[in-house]
């Protein structure tokens, strides 16, 4: 017999002996938060983060099993919707990097609200659909083609079925929703609470799987918030999705462990609830290890000097002969936005040369301005971008340090 109270979700943390390894764990990741974009420069940082964006928004939608190129998510973000090979899936990409973005400004400006509240969760799961095309705003649900209502729980009749696991039946949501909030508005008082807390809200809020369709996208979404509620957001310059996407071995990880996590408990030795304590602590080490892989991922791909050497090689290759242009593009993305007129400063070129280099670059996607004579600031072309962030989008081999094992018990 099913458990309809809202303590089937118990244990929601690991609040009594936290194992050495995990806590390990949080000051690692703590630390190399801190450290992410260190020394960059706020234009060149916001031009990373869009495409952190993107990124996150790509590997999301390709857990959902939805390949959706990158040029298709710019595209569609920019409104150019006739160069979009699958319109669809970049309009729900898109509206996945919206959501995000909002996330991050909200944040910016100190009001971000407590990521585990109901009306928070809601929200996100409203501003999604409220983006979606129409054509995914629908869902098949026992022979009936049913409406997905933008932030509305599951109603009653629309019970569902993920695997092996049988959520909470639609009427009892609502309750087990208020004891969820509840008990993560507990278990993310603390600076090490807030991060510790993430895996285990991460899945308990899918295990409760509240709404018709997007539970994953949007318990994503609350994983970011919480990351950067967390302290640990490095700017918005790394993704959550891009490590569960692709797992610390095998991209199966993820469902696998989401699996094995909603084992019950396992005898008197495993913990006080109704869930594996065991099995929870697992998931809670090998999420954190993906997380940390991505932090340590991320600052070796937008490190300030391997990006400046990286980039400053990519226009010698492809202006060979000319000093002038890796100059500019170097200066621009230490230093930030410049006014054009500083061009011939830099180079020590005459102005006519400065303004043809300042062409060129613009052309090519290297510089952007707001204004056809405003001032210049960083851009990555996306033509450009898997030689500028190697491994980002693809599974090429990557040029940074293997990814951490998590801790066994």
């Amino acid at each position: 017999m099913i458990l309809e109270t809202p303590a089937r979700i118990e244990p929601c943390g690991i609040e009594e002996t936290i194992p050495v390894a995990l806590t390990d764990l949080v000051l690692e990741i703590r630390s190399a938060a801190e450290a992410l974009g260190r020394g960059l420069q706020p234009d060149s940082a916001a031009e990373l983060r869009a495409m952190t964006r993107i990124m996150n928004a790509y590997y999301s939608n390709l857990i959902e099993g939805h390949n959706t190129r990158p040029r298709d998510i710019e595209a569609a973000l920019a409104g150019h919707m006739d160069q979009v090979e699958n319109r669809p899936l970049a309009e729900e990409a898109a509206a996945h990097v919206r959501v995000q973005e909002w996330i991050d400004d909200i944040h910016a400006q100190g009001v971000l609200f407590e990521p585990t509240s109901v009306a928070f969760i809601r929200d996100l799961h409203r501003r999604f659909y409220e983006a979606m095309p129409l054509e995914l705003r629908f869902v098949e649900h026992n022979g009936q083609h049913k409406e997905i209502i933008p932030g509305a729980f599951r109603a009653e009749g629309e019970e569902v079925a993920v695997g092996r696991h049988l959520p909470p039946s639609a009427p009892r949501i609502p309750d087990f929703m208020d004891y969820f909030a509840a008990r993560y508005h507990g278990l993310t008082r603390g600076a090490s609470g807030r991060i510790l807390s993430i895996p285990a809200a991460h899945h308990r809020l899918n295990y409760i799987h509240p709404f018709l369709d997007g539970n994953g996208r949007v318990s994503r979404l609350m994983s970011h918030a919480m990351c950067q509620a967390a302290g640990i957001g490095g700017h918005g310059l790394w993704s959550i999705s891009r490590g569960l996407a692709r797992g610390l071995q095998d991209p199966a990880e993820y469902k696998e462990r989401m699996d094995v996590a909603d084992r019950p408990r396992q005898g008197d030795r495993d913990g006080r609830g109704n869930l594996s304590l065991a099995t929870l602590t697992s998931f809670s080490g090998w999420f954190l290890t993906v997380m940390l892989d991505q932090l340590r991922f991320t600052d070796a791909m937008f490190d300030l000097g391997r990006l400046k050497d990286r980039y400053t090689r990519l226009i010698a290759d492809l202006y060979p002969g000319s000093d002038r242009m890796p100059q500019l593009v170097s200066h621009v993305l230490r230093h930030g936005e410049m006014p054009r007129g500083d061009a011939p400063l830099v180079t020590g070129a005459s102005e006519r040369a400065a303004r043809g280099d300042l062409g060129n670059l613009i052309a090519g996607g290297f510089l952007k301005s707001s204004t056809p004579k405003g001032p210049v600031r960083i851009a990555f072309p996306l033509d450009y971008r898997e030689r500028l962030f190697p491994n980002l989008f693809t599974d090429a081999e990557p040029l940074v340090p293997p990814p951490p094992l998590p801790p066994r018990y």
